[in-house]
């Protein structure tokens, strides 16, 4: 057998294995849209504050609140929710586009190691909610998605745990100057979305 044939074989082997323990069907455009959806929100987010607040400064505290904290909480379900069915449907549409089954005992592991971290932090944030403790709460929501991430970036393309350490930063950050949540949680949710979804998109997409 030529050398050639073998390195064929030997990479076709390696895709066969990476195929049947990775899920590599995730859509780098489900990230862009999730990125645009959070900026959206938290230009709604912003428009909510600075209309109590005037302006949106080291000096302005509106971490103790909780009128606004319910709102912008809102506002992030919805985004969730949103990203989340976006995420579904064009996931769902790369994979038939492969030819390959969506829902696979990758898929199922892939998801299983999201939701750990993910239930853990929706719970550790009603928690502060009850506390009364809304100046954690942007910080938990990056920290505990990150978590999630690199979580899950072993069935998956393994890019996807540099995001997860990337929003775990900006969550450290949030806790460490929460007046600047509402800012950091949109460069975590929103530009850094926008901008693994590009890159993920050229590199594994087209």
């Amino acid at each position: 057998m030529e050398e050639k044939d073998i390195h064929s074989e030997l990479a076709s082997i390696r895709s066969l294995m990476e195929r049947s323990s990775r899920f590599l069907s995730l859509s780098g455009l489900s990230g862009v849209m999730a990125g645009i959806y959070a900026l959206i929100g938290a230009s709604i987010g912003y428009s909510i504050v600075t209309k109590k607040y005037g302006s949106l400064t080291i000096s302005d505290s509106y971490s103790d609140n909780s009128l606004v904290y319910h709102q912008l909480l809102l506002i992030a379900s919805a985004i969730l929710l949103l990203s989340v069915l976006t995420c579904l449907l064009l996931s769902i549409r790369q994979a038939k586009k492969k030819g390959e089954n969506y829902w696979n005992p990758v898929s199922k592991r892939l998801i299983s190691s999201m939701a750990i971290p993910l239930f853990t932090g929706g719970l550790f944030i009603i928690i502060l909610l009850l506390k009364a403790e809304y100046n954690l709460i942007a910080s938990a929501c990056l920290i505990f998605y990150g978590l999630s991430l690199i979580s899950a970036s072993q069935y998956t393309f393994s890019d996807v745990k540099w995001l997860g350490f990337c929003q775990i930063t900006l969550g450290l950050l949030a806790a460490l100057i929460p007046e600047y949540g509402l800012i950091l949680w949109a460069l975590g949710f929103g530009v850094l979305h926008i901008i693994y979804g590009t890159f993920m998109h050229f590199k594994y997409n087209r």
